[in-house]
């Protein structure tokens, strides 16, 4: 599965057997988008700011983590802030669903329980998530809310828009399904900012939409059973390792590891969002991703071990989301 996404990303002559239906998928999304933009198709607004973190590709690309970092500033600032989710991979009996630190990921998807363990402000599930905006603003009393994802959620106005990019970037360039794009690359110049998840220096995409860096960094491993037992990242280099990961790219997990020293013996890619069976753990050390770690905390052995990362991006990152929300740097809610 790992070397056919691998092939998907990059492109391959393959692909261009569903040439058709990516044709199909473009004229269809044209149409939406316009449908919307002409007032056919509904688009709600709310009385909180909101901002929508995304993406226009497939897959894992970091956003989660500039959610968290958005959500602490603004939380800092004295605001009210509220985390928005699909949650995808949950099955709630109704929406919108308030995530709790007692709310089950079966329920409410992986991200979503991540975002409440991590962040102390309120998290909201809806697939319908004009629904669930309003929800925040209105019964919740939010001032602020930050979309996890749905950059191609038109039924939900935004203030702001938000891309985070990895070091794949557009990968193949081409759209769903022949490529991983949900929107064409001209979308890129249209946001408001675009993140760059990579450890190196980033070439610019858009000549139009201010860029940014960002650096994910973890320094040590959190017991998935007993989460006050910590573990430095040394106390790992030299074992027996195994690791796990069921994220959007999960050579991403498997190449930070060992970009810290670490010696993986075996390394256990799954689809994202997978649901885990406790078959699918090995025995000895396991490593993992915080967000696969919420799915298996009732069935994980003593040896399981997650690595929470924290996201660092230039303090001109929030400056210029600021001046877009029309926020004072001193502003603090009374």
């Amino acid at each position: 599965m790992d070397s056919f996404l691998r092939a998907w990303y990059r492109g391959h002559v393959g692909f261009y057997l569903v040439a058709p239906l990516t044709l199909l998928f473009y004229l269809l999304s044209t149409l939406r988008r316009k449908l919307y933009k002409a007032g056919v198709l509904k688009s709600t607004s709310c009385s909180a700011k909101v901002i929508v973190v995304g993406n226009i590709s497939v897959g894992g690309n970091g956003k989660t983590p500039v959610v968290l970092a958005l959500a602490s500033y603004y939380q800092n600032k004295g605001l009210d802030v509220g985390i928005l989710s699909r949650g995808y991979g949950g099955k709630s009996p109704s929406y919108p669903k308030e995530v709790t630190l007692a709310t089950p990921a079966s329920e409410v998807g992986d991200e979503p329980k991540l975002l409440k363990s991590r962040a102390n402000v309120t998290v909201v599930v809806d697939p319908v998530r004009a629904r669930g905006a309003e929800f925040l603003a209105s019964e919740l009393g939010c001032d602020i809310i930050i979309c996890d994802d749905g950059m191609q959620h038109y039924a939900l106005q935004r203030d702001v828009e938000i891309v985070v990019m990895d070091e794949r970037r557009l990968g193949s360039g081409l759209l769903l399904p022949m490529g991983p794009l949900r929107e064409g690359r001209w979308r890129l110049d249209t946001v408001d900012a675009i993140i760059h998840n990579t450890s190196s220096v980033f070439e610019e995409i858009s000549p139009r939409t201010k860029e940014f860096g960002m650096v994910l960094e973890g320094n040590e491993f959190v017991s998935v059973a007993c989460p006050e037992r910590v573990k430095s990242v040394d106390s790992f280099v030299g074992g027996t390792l195994s690791a796990i990961a069921g994220i959007g790219y999960p050579q991403r997990f498997f190449d930070t590891l060992k970009s810290m020293g670490l010696t993986i013996k075996q390394a256990i890619p799954f689809v994202d969002h997978h649901s885990f069976e406790p078959s699918d753990i090995p025995s000895g050390t396991v490593l993992m991703t915080e967000k696969d770690a919420v799915k298996v905390t009732d069935f994980a052995h003593e040896d399981c071990w997650y690595l929470p990362v924290t996201a660092t991006i230039a303090p001109e990152f929030y400056e210029h989301i600021d001046n877009l929300l029309a926020f004072s740097a001193n502003e603090v809610k009374e």
